[in-house]
This record gives structure tokens, C-alpha cells and sequence, in this order.
């Protein structure tokens, strides 16, 4: 009985992407995106872990919310990164329905005994102040409610650098994915590591 709990205890920790075009490698050479670096960084740092990216361009968090369910069947992840809302917002859908989307992705993960991390975004200052101070927010509620870790902004440190962008200057280009890489690391480093 002690073998068997000693080999769960060190069986690789499956960890679950879902996230959209900004976790999808939109654009770039696969291997050049935030979560091929980050499987990298597990690998150097000796954290036995399997990575799978379930990210799909285009991705809004309904689409997410109905995905979800069948990934988490299919996978059983001890470890759930959310990076959902930014399509969401750029389509200027409620925010309401965009939380509780996302509400409903972090109860039914933590539900299977999974720990959760929330990626959060900004929307750009076109969208009027009202809806991108309420889109940025909600990250911080879902994160305080739900006890879910939380990135605060993904593209920090890349959001006001325009060389950091693809042409269509809304997708991330290589240069900046180790970038946001290094903001994600702290708080997932810190989630993975625990037992």
C-alpha cells in the first residue's frame, strides 16, 4: 500500500491549458508560444509535469465552458490554467456572462480535485472605461471568491511594446512570449510545487 501511494505521489502532474489564440501559438512557430516555454522551464527546473494546450484560436469562455467538461474526462489534470475573456471583451459581450462562464469553468475543475489558475486581460481604452475597468475586474472577484491564483494581466510588459506584436497588432509575437512567460511563472511555479 505504501508503494502505490509513493508512486501517485510521483507520477507526473498533468496540467490543462484552456486558453485562446494568445495561449494557441496564433501565429508563430510552433514550439514559440508561452506554453511550449513553459514545458521547457519544467523540464530545466526538474518539476515532472505533462502539458496539454486545449487552447483554440477564437476561443471566447462559453466555448471554453463547453469544452471544459469533456477535457477534464479525457485528462483528469491536477492543475487547470483558465486564459479565457479576451474574445469575450473584443466582441464587447456582457461581462456578466463572461464571469459566470468562467465561475462555472473554475467550481467544475476544483470539483475534480483539480487547483486553478486564472490568466487575466486588459481590454484596450476604445471599449470606454466602464466596461475595462468591469472586464479587469472580474478576474480579481473570481480569483478572491473561488481561491483560484490569479495572473493579474498576461501581457504585461508587452501590452505598450507595439515590436512585441504580430502585424495584425493584436497577437503577441516570439519575442514577447518569454515574456509573459516570466510573468505567469511566479504564480504557477508556486501552484505546481505544492503536494
Amino acid at each position: 500500500m505504501l508503494a502505490a501511494s509513493a508512486s501517485a505521489y510521483s507520477a507526473p502532474k498533468t496540467v490543462l491549458v484552456v486558453g485562446d489564440s494568445l495561449s494557441a501559438e496564433y501565429g508563430l512557430t510552433r514550439g514559440a508560444g508561452w506554453v511550449a516555454l513553459l514545458e521547457q522551464k519544467l523540464k530545466a527546473e526538474k518539476i515532472d509535469a505533462r502539458i496539454v494546450n486545449a487552447s483554440i484560436s477564437g476561443e471566447t469562455t462559453s466555448g471554453g465552458r463547453a469544452r471544459l467538461p469533456a477535457l477534464l474526462t479525457a485528462h483528469k489534470p491536477q492543475i487547470v490554467v483558465i486564459e479565457l475573456g479576451a474574445n469575450d471583451g473584443l466582441r464587447g459581450l456582457p461581462v456578466a456572462s463572461a464571469e459566470a462562464n468562467l465561475r462555472q469553468m473554475v467550481t467544475l475543475s476544483q470539483q475534480q480535485d483539480a487547483k486553478v489558475m486564472l490568466i487575466g486581460m486588459r481590454m484596450p481604452p476604445n471599449y470606454g472605461r466602464a466596461y475595462t475597468e468591469r472586464f479587469f475586474g472580474m478576474y480579481g472577484t473570481l480569483s478572491k471568491d473561488l481561491k483560484a491564483p490569479l495572473v493579474p494581466f498576461m501581457l504585461e510588459g508587452v501590452a505598450d511594446k507595439p515590436a512585441l506584436f504580430q502585424a495584425d497588432r493584436l497577437h503577441p509575437n516570439a519575442q514577447a512570449h518569454p515574456i509573459i512567460l516570466n510573468t505567469i511563472w511566479p504564480t504557477f511555479s508556486s501552484l505546481i510545487r505544492q503536494r
